[in-house]
């Protein structure tokens, strides 16, 4: 299961969105997350997921990625469709178990959230993390964040912490690994006994990860001293970014979704939920 996260990775290519400005992007990804909270009827989420599709044409990322970047939301899927089935009402009555009533309104309500969910993850993964190097995501974030400076807020301290957290999510996830690896070589059972059993058994694994992430930290810390990194003032960079058209067509498209999107609420009330 831990092989199938991928959050935070970044996947090389060449595509639309691999070549567009990271502002755009990070920006993008923010009027996305707004978009699919927008939807509020099977129609918009219907279009949302059409959208969602073409933007994943157009990234370049296997579809093999994004099953894998699904499957650990499985448990989360499982537990929200399930309770909203059960304790969402309406007034298409389909079940009545005398303890409990199942209604149309709940099933759908219950599918609608898990398409709401996967769209998030998809999406906002597609346009943002999935395409774009932690390098650039730094300075772009660094660049929008920029007016703060005036304020003396540590923009680029900032920026650099939010990117090598996101780099080192892969790192972790194999590190956390290779430490069960070696416990179950040592007779640890990890897949055994009761809810608390387990928990119980990922101790020996949580303190060897913790140790082993400050190991890496110090390394991390150790080496921009050795390079003589002392932050933002003065730096300068070896690529410059630069807000083309096709950065614009992006935000655009991204706009243009969520005026269909509240145009289709307006006009196409139907199966609201």
């Amino acid at each position: 299961m831990l092989k199938d996260i991928t959050l935070g990775q970044y996947f090389p290519g060449n595509s639309y969105l691999h070549r567009r400005d990271p502002r755009a992007k990070i920006v993008a990804s923010v009027l996305y997350i707004v978009v699919v909270f927008l939807c509020q009827n099977l129609w918009s989420f219907g279009f949302l997921v059409m959208a969602t599709l073409g933007i994943v044409a157009v990234s370049g990322v296997p579809l093999k990625i994004l099953l894998k970047s699904v499957k650990p939301l499985i448990f989360i899927l499982a537990f929200t469709t399930v309770y909203n089935v059960f304790f969402h009402t309406g007034e298409t009555l389909l079940v009545d178990l005398g303890f409990v009533d199942i209604y149309l309104e709940g099933i759908l309500f219950a599918v609608i959230m898990a398409v709401r969910i996967i769209c998030l993850l998809v999406g906002s993964s597609v346009i943002l993390t999935y395409t774009t190097s932690p390098i650039m995501l730094t300075d772009g974030l660094e660049r929008l964040l920029s007016p703060l400076k005036r304020l003396h807020l540590p923009v680029h301290e900032f920026a650099m912490m939010m990117t090598i957290a996101l780099r080192f999510i892969p790192t972790l996830i194999e590190e956390t690994e290779k430490i069960m690896s070696a416990q179950k070589a040592r007779g640890a059972d990890f897949s055994s006994g009761g809810l608390l059993k387990r928990v119980k058994a990922l101790i020996p694994v949580l303190i060897p990860l913790f140790i082993s992430a400050f190991r890496r930290a110090s390394d991390l810390a150790v080496a921009m001293e050795c390079r003589c990194y002392r932050g933002g003032e003065g730096r300068t960079r070896m690529t410059k970014l630069t807000f083309t058209l096709s950065d614009g067509l992006l935000l655009a498209w991204i706009a243009a979704m969520g005026a269909a999107v509240v145009l289709i609420n307006l006009y196409l009330p139907g199966l609201s939920l």
